[in-house]
């Protein structure tokens, strides 16, 4: 089965806060591959994994201080 990728805007900004979020979410989705990049005006997060729930991520990101929308 291919991997899907689930793209988020976020309002994270800072490069050591978003490594921190890195390994929180790994914690909760050990089999996706995750990153931020925050060069993007979107300061984006890319999960890619077989089934990356998008509830589950904003719940987790918002539970640490910040928000995140699915971009389109």
């Amino acid at each position: 089965m291919k991997d899907m990728v689930a793209v988020f805007k976020t309002n994270v900004w800072d490069g050591r806060r978003a490594e921190n979020l890195v390994e929180i979410l790994c914690r909760h989705l050990p089999d996706c591959k995750i990153n931020f990049d925050l060069d993007d005006c979107d300061k984006v997060l890319r999960i890619e994994g077989a089934h990356p729930p998008a509830d589950r991520v904003k719940t987790i990101v918002k539970e640490n201080g910040y928000w995140c929308e699915p971009l389109k």
